[in-house]
């Protein structure tokens, strides 16, 4: 898919998490708050952008066993102690939102926070309104890398998922996601692919908000 002629956009499904705010502060300490609670070791900020990705009901069984229900509780209560304390939009996020929709281009999330604690964000945030729905971790039959949440994101907008649907994330689990649904991965975020990095390669890779923006009014 890199290098393909890119089709105008229809609609935009946004990760959330460092796509559109500033989250790894509040992750890494809401893991740690947990490993605490599990007498774990902690993980520093960059062991947490490396090993974060995969909604909890799909990595906490591997992390913490049997008693991973237990570890998605304390984690749960952790982030929602903080969350709202670490609430930053990334630069340009607002400006870019604003844009895309003069543009015409439906836009959607489709993120791995557990769904309640994403729409609680983005009211606060005051984008609840750009957005057609906001799809987060359990709100569909299977989370991110999966298809399920992109069709249930577009659902009701008349429409399907396929290349002129463009899926907007910073991380491998994003392009493989998109990879999935048969949509458009874009990769978006300041750090440029490692080698290797991406089993599922973006179609393009952008350093800022506004650079899609741009990318969208040259098509």
């Amino acid at each position: 898919m890199p290098g393909l002629p890119l089709p105008r956009p229809s609609a935009v499904i946004f990760d959330w998490d460092n796509t559109l705010v500033d989250s790894w502060v509040c992750i890494q300490e809401s893991y740690n708050m947990t490993f605490r609670h599990f007498g774990m070791p902690e993980w520093s900020l960059d062991e947490t952008r490396e090993r974060v990705a995969a909604s909890m009901r799909d990595s906490f069984p591997a992390m913490f066993g049997e008693r991973w229900p237990e570890a998605r509780d304390v984690f749960t209560k952790s982030f929602e102690s903080i969350h709202l304390d670490y609430l930053n939009p990334l630069p340009g996020a607002s400006e870019m939102l604003g844009a895309l929709r003069a543009e015409g281009v439906v836009l959607a999330v489709v993120s791995n926070k557990r769904g309640g604690f994403l729409r609680k964000e983005a009211e606060i945030m005051g984008w609840s309104g750009h957005f057609v729905r906001l799809v987060g971790a359990d709100d569909a039959e299977a989370d991110k890398p999966a298809a399920a949440p992109v069709h249930l994101a577009l659902s009701g907008t008349g429409i399907e998922a396929g290349r002129h649907v463009w899926f907007v994330g910073d991380s491998p689990i994003d392009t493989h996601c998109a990879v999935n649904a048969g949509c458009t991965p874009i990769l978006m975020r300041p750090q440029s692919p490692a080698e290797g990095e991406f089993a599922h390669p973006p179609a393009r890779f952008l350093r800022a908000c506004m650079d899609l923006v741009h990318l969208v009014r040259e098509l």
